[in-house]
């Protein structure tokens, strides 16, 4: 079986509360105490929920209770409290005098908490969030450019030669062989000789044989 409901929900108003209700729940508690909820309204007069008169009271007539901006020490001690406790809203309650659990609870959501994560610690394990400290310095630097280098075969080999066109814009010109040659090797000697094509071996062999069977033919003409 399920515990019983306070009152009669039939016969309770609800609703915003009047200042007649609240002066009828002020002068009861001030005359007899808070008592117990489930049989206050009916002993206060009141047309209310049990539960309706105890927040009521906690949450807005107390005399103890502290209106107005939660102060820098509230929020460190809130802080240090929630570390310890968790989100039992209560027991950091009942160490904040004058406030009350509701009031802590909707005040983390929405200032403590924002707070928390602009100082890069985690709001629910108070500890720093990986890599929100150094998120600047892991940055990846940017690439600067590299000279192509390409390779050019020449008669002496593979050379390689420098690209500096991907750094001046591709407005000058690459050094001719000839040039590069001769600042590199001095005393390499690169002048030319035009002429007939030489004969192979074979050709020659084949020539000097022409050559020698006309002289003994001339000889035996004679």
């Amino acid at each position: 079986m399920g515990r019983s409901p306070c009152c009669e929900k039939a016969h309770t108003n609800k609703g915003a509360w009047t200042k007649e209700e609240d002066d009828r729940l002020v002068a009861y508690i001030r005359a007899h105490g808070e008592g117990c909820w489930r049989s206050l309204p009916k002993a206060a007069g009141l047309l209310r929920c049990g539960k309706s008169c105890r927040l009521r009271w906690i949450n807005y007539l107390r005399p103890d209770l502290k209106r107005g901006n939660f102060t820098d020490d509230e929020d460190e001690l809130i802080i240090k409290l929630h570390g310890l406790l968790g989100n039992k809203w209560s027991l950091i309650a009942a160490r904040l005098p004058g406030r009350t659990d509701n009031e802590i609870k909707n005040y983390w959501n929405t200032h403590i908490r924002r707070k928390l994560l602009s100082r890069g610690i985690d709001p629910v394990t108070h500890r720093p969030i990986a890599g929100a400290d150094h998120a600047s310095s892991d940055a990846a630097p940017t690439p600067t450019s590299v000279p192509k280098r390409t390779t050019t075969p020449f008669a002496i080999g593979f050379v390689d030669i420098e690209d500096k066109s991907s750094s001046t814009g591709g407005c000058e010109e690459e050094p001719s062989p000839s040039a590069w040659q001769l600042s590199e090797f001095p005393d390499l000697n690169l002048e030319l000789c035009i002429g007939p094509p030489s004969q192979a071996p074979e050709q020659q062999k084949s020539s000097r044989r022409q050559d020698s069977s006309s002289s003994t033919l001339r000889i035996q003409l004679l």
